[in-house]
């Protein structure tokens, strides 16, 4: 079996790194404000294409620019300086659904693959975008028969994109899933004139609702309050049976996430990928990683709508029910190479012999650790608190002004 291909979210430097240290194959990401997520993640400028696509050519790491917001006319400017910057500087494709975007990428030779708010649904869809990308990403709410369904035709119609290659079929394997159709939902627009098809949505649908009839002013009850907010899909559990499917790119959803989410899930997703490839994909390995993913940001986990919709799959609250979480306690202040030590600035809180912590820097990006001893003032302790400066042996280089944070189990 091919190997597949992970491709991560990149919403940070720290991320970017991150992601490349867990074994992802390629990254996405947005600049500026023509990308789906340019009001939840900080995104990149233009003047940052020449250092990200630097950074991944070292690492032999495909990088994607998602530009795949409606577009309109006072923006077509803007469009074609952020395609002939992303030219220029040597980013892999581009993400777009907008005819706009998809046009001019095809005027300047630049490769697109096209995003799942185009919403394909069927195989027919696929032809007719063939004439302009390699890569497609399918609807969000198509099952998994019909995914292998459009791949099986793919492959007996022989169609090809531009590049005269069988056309690839990617999809989103982890991650948040909304509840409108591939996404495209009017409720912050409705509500904020913040268009969420701008990448300016509010999560209006993540909020708990009361249903009360207007006549008699009485409040109905439902089996959940958060009936708009779907849990996040997980598929981790039967992944054999996505890439049996013939699915070339599996997507991690999470650009808006913090830079150890990105690490923990795009490893767990590299791991269990590679498993399938050599047969050793297990029950008790998909276990292992699903206690994994539950430690970083999740809403609970379900199969989204690849094996049938199911009902009831519904966030239980507000927010992450991660197992997990971090407490920031300081900063590095330096690093003593040939020892591998790092003192550390306590700006919070304490750490303590034993503890776990993470560290985390825009070339750093995420290093965990327990801290297997602290020294203050050379002497050994076994805690440290706001105010100190203390040293901790790591194995790896850090860089002064990375954070430090505790993990602490929920």
């Amino acid at each position: 079996m091919q190997k597949s291909e992970i491709t991560a979210p990149v919403g940070s430097w720290e991320s970017l790194i991150a992601a490349i240290q867990a074994g992802a194959d390629s990254v996405y990401f947005g600049v500026g404000l023509l990308n789906m997520r340019s009001r939840s993640s900080v995104n990149f400028t233009l003047r940052d294409l020449v250092k990200i696509a630097r950074i991944c050519r070292k690492h032999q790491v495909k990088t994607y620019l998602t530009l795949n917001t409606v577009v309109y006319d006072s923006e077509i400017k803007q469009l074609k300086k952020l395609v002939d910057s992303a030219k220029k500087n040597g980013i892999t494709a581009i993400i777009a659904a907008d005819q706009a975007v998809i046009q001019y990428a095809r005027k300047v030779k630049m490769t697109v693959h096209i995003s799942t708010q185009a919403n394909i649904t069927n195989f027919e869809a696929v032809k007719y975008w063939s004439q302009y990308a390699d890569v497609m990403v399918t609807a969000r709410e198509l099952t998994l028969e019909q995914v292998a369904s459009i791949i099986r035709k793919i492959h007996r119609k022989k169609i090809v994109g531009p590049s005269g290659q069988l056309v690839r079929i990617e999809i989103f394997a982890h991650g948040a899933l909304c509840m409108a159709i591939s996404g495209k939902c009017y409720l912050s627009l409705d509500q904020y004139n913040a268009s969420a098809n701008r990448g300016a949505c509010y999560q209006l649908c993540r909020r708990p609702y009361l249903v009360t009839d207007s006549e008699t002013g009485l409040e109905l009850e439902v089996d959940n309050k958060y009936i708009m907010s779907p849990k996040d899909l997980c598929t981790i559990g039967f992944l054999d049976k996505i890439l049996k499917s013939g699915v070339s790119i599996l997507k991690i959803e999470g650009r808006g996430r913090s830079p150890e989410y990105v690490k923990t899930v795009v490893s767990c997703y590299r791991e269990a990928a590679d498993t399938v490839a050599k047969g050793t994909y297990s029950q008790e390995k998909i276990e292992m990683w699903q206690e994994r993913l539950k430690t970083v940001y999740n809403r609970g986990f379900w199969d989204g709508y690849y094996r049938g919709q199911k009902m009831g799959e519904w966030a239980e609250q507000h927010g992450s029910v991660a197992t997990e979480t971090k407490e920031y306690v300081g900063k590095i202040t330096n690093f003593f190479t040939k020892l591998k030590v790092a003192e550390i600035k306590m700006e919070s809180g304490q750490i303590k012999q034993g503890d776990r912590i993470i560290i985390q820097g825009p070339t750093t990006g995420v290093v965990d650790l327990t801290i297997s001893e602290i020294r203050v003032d050379l002497k050994v302790v076994n805690k440290t608190s706001k105010g100190e400066r203390c040293s901790i042996p790591v194995g790896t280089f850090l860089r002064r002004a990375d954070k430090v944070y505790k993990i602490i189990s929920n």
